[in-house]
C-alpha cells in the first residue's frame, strides 16, 4: 500500500480559527458591513432611507453586486460610519472604499 507523505496532507489542512479576511473578497466585506449596519437600528433606518433599499430588496439582493455596492457606498459617504465599520470589521477604511469601487464597476 502506498501512502502519501504527511506534508502533502498538511498542505490541504486548514487551521481552525483562521478564516480569510473579509477584505480579500469585496462581496464578503459588503455582507459583513451590512451586518454591522443592521446591528444599530438608527443606522439601519438611515441606510434604507438614503439608499432607497427596502428590507425585502436587501434580502433578495444579497448576491447582487449593485446592492452590495450600495451598502458600501452608504458607508463611504459618511466618514464616521466608514471608520467605525472598518474598525469593527478589522479592516482598513481604504479596503472598504476599494471594495465599493470593485463592486460598483
Amino acid at each position: 500500500m502506498h501512502h502519501k507523505p504527511l506534508y502533502a496532507l498538511q498542505s490541504r489542512l486548514t487551521i481552525p480559527g483562521q478564516s480569510p479576511s473579509p477584505a480579500a473578497d469585496p462581496e464578503a466585506l459588503a455582507l459583513a458591513a451590512l451586518g454591522w449596519v443592521l446591528a444599530d437600528q438608527p443606522r439601519a433606518d438611515r441606510l434604507l432611507a438614503l439608499t432607497g433599499l427596502t428590507p425585502d430588496h436587501l434580502r433578495t439582493g444579497l448576491t447582487d453586486s449593485a446592492v452590495l455596492s450600495s451598502i458600501l457606498d452608504f458607508l463611504c459617504a459618511h466618514e464616521p460610519d466608514l471608520i467605525a465599520a472598518a474598525d469593527a470589521l478589522g479592516v482598513n477604511p481604504d479596503q472598504i472604499v476599494a471594495a465599493q469601487q470593485e463592486l460598483g464597476t
